[in-house]
């Protein structure tokens, strides 16, 4: 196996891939500190001295709604970067793994997206993942994009542990109920990247392998309904909870503006990553499951 090289080693998926990735062989995983995604010159440093013959790019900037009023930035990291790192890779023949969003959907269509759906990204951050993809496209490079969506994890911050934090805390919440998505775990995807690089290096012709794909787990909810699983799953995991479930009241979008636009139908149809791959995506509770019980508090 090829050197693998994992950007923002400090990340969700970034994380989890130095899980799930390690016993594949050599896997570099670097920091922003190592390889900062806004400076070109600091990416072509890193990318010269480890010679990857695969590159993982989980790295992004993701603060959706700071990205409006902060778009350089954004664009930087999102829409410049992985060009830059694909044109390396399609220089040296290294095959590139990058990470993209159901943010480049509008959310208007009422069946989940399939990869050949139109694009139209309501936001900066849509449009600055957009942008990457079509950059790391136009690089002529061997890769797979794999967009996912609603993604956390037991490192970093995310939307389950804002729910678990504010559900001891609180004794009433508002949840947005009008939009709807697959909550996706980091280990999940960095598990499914696992098995799309094996299937990779046993492939007599990785080339037919390259594309777009959709990656996340089965089924739906809406945030609102996503929240209650986390609040029941943590009463029957013994955390000491300050809110109930009938404290924890649906709401509309409009009534908790944002600065930055969200799809209302964030699903993503994974069929074509399923059967390419051969790869069995889990129903969407399961990962919540796991992680909330990984995060129990100590017992007295």
């Amino acid at each position: 196996m090829s050197t693998i090289l994992v950007t923002g080693a400090n990340g969700q998926v970034g994380f989890e891939l130095q899980r799930s990735l390690g016993a594949m062989g050599k896997v570099i995983a670097l920091t922003r500190a190592e390889m900062d995604l806004a400076n070109e010159a600091s990416m072509l440093a890193a990318l010269r001295e480890q010679k990857p013959g695969i590159i993982v790019n989980p790295a992004a900037y993701t603060a959706v709604d700071r990205a409006e009023s902060d778009r350089e930035p954004a664009m930087a990291v999102n829409a410049a970067a992985p060009g830059i790192i694909a044109r390396w890779a399609a220089d040296h023949g290294a095959f590139l793994i990058h990470y993209s969003t159901d943010y480049v959907f509008d959310g208007t269509k009422a069946e989940p997206y399939r990869e050949e759906d139109a694009v139209n990204p309501q936001s900066v951050y849509g449009e600055s993942k957009w942008r990457g993809e079509e950059a790391v496209r136009a690089s002529g490079a061997r890769h797979a994009i794999l967009r996912t969506s609603w993604v956390y994890g037991h490192h970093g911050s995310n939307f389950l542990k804002t729910i678990l934090r504010l559900a001891q805390e609180r004794t009433a919440l508002n949840v947005v109920a009008d939009q709807v998505g697959a909550p996706t775990s980091a280990a999940l995807i960095a598990d499914a990247t696992r098995t799309v690089i094996e299937r990779i290096a046993a492939s007599q012709a990785p080339d037919g392998l390259s594309g777009t794909y959709h990656l996340t787990a089965q089924g739906s909810t809406s945030w609102h309904g996503y929240a209650a699983h986390i609040v029941r799953t943590a009463s029957a995991e013994g955390f000491k909870l300050a809110l109930t479930l009938d404290a924890l009241k649906p709401i509309s979008t409009v009534e908790y503006p944002t600065p930055a636009k969200r799809p209302a139908n964030s699903r993503l149809d994974c069929t074509k990553l399923m059967e390419r791959f051969g790869i069995a995506l889990p129903e969407w509770q399961a990962g919540v499951d796991d992680v909330v019980a990984r995060l129990q508090p100590a017992k007295d």
